[in-house]
């Protein structure tokens, strides 16, 4: 059995997922750390592109030293294989990382190949997106927050084939963020309004 790429990302209500340090906190609490710690527990990659890397890097390993309440998933982290997308070469100090080495699909399938874990990824969204049109994200976790942002980056571009995805999972916190987890959808609903309309006469 190949291993899984899961992918966990903060979104808002209009799909907003840039600079999510801006609008995010204010709805953090234990539901969603639980939440996203369970995304990552049977992980032992990461996949990141350098922007996302670089916010972790300079965050979790002082998180870790500082051995506070969240120095044990700050440990997790590090202890983690890092492989980190890049055009420029990298200077690493977070232990356990290094530089990919081709792109995004390639390292990736040569991955989900090799024994390990699941391989695990959040934000970083340009990996996300060439993830899902190569068809080897194996579960999208979005924390849709009960806001709209109106400015910023969406999760999904304009311009590309429909990617059809299956719920896996749904949890309300009470903060009002949804947890939604989905998967790839092999097999779309078919159809379109002719029969749509024939439905609503039955």
């Amino acid at each position: 059995m190949s291993r899984k790429i899961v992918a966990s990302v903060f979104i808002s209500l209009d799909g907003v997922v840039e600079a999510p340090d801006q609008w995010h906190f204010p709805y953090f609490n234990d539901e969603m750390g639980m939440a996203v710690g369970a995304g990552l527990s049977n992980a032992d990659t990461m996949l990141f592109g350098r922007v996302t890397y670089d916010s972790f890097a300079g965050a979790w390993p002082g998180r870790e030293a500082a051995g506070e309440e969240d120095a044990g998933f700050a440990k997790q982290l590090g202890d983690m294989r890092k492989i980190v997308f890049s055009r420029s070469p990298l200077d690493f100090r977070w232990r356990n990382s290094e530089q990919a080495q081709g792109d995004v699909a390639e390292v990736a399938a040569a991955l989900k190949r090799e024994p390990g874990g699941d391989i695990g990824l959040s934000g970083s969204i340009s990996i996300i997106r060439q993830l899902l049109a190569a068809g080897l994200l194996d579960e999208l976790q979005l924390l849709v927050h009960p806001i709209a942002v109106r400015k910023g980056m969406r999760l999904f571009d304009e311009g590309e084939p429909s990617i059809p995805l299956k719920l896996l999972k749904s949890e309300t916190f009470g903060t009002g963020v949804l947890n939604l987890v989905y998967g790839p959808d092999t097999a779309p609903p078919t159809g379109g309004y002719q029969e749509a309309v024939a439905s609503l006469g039955e």
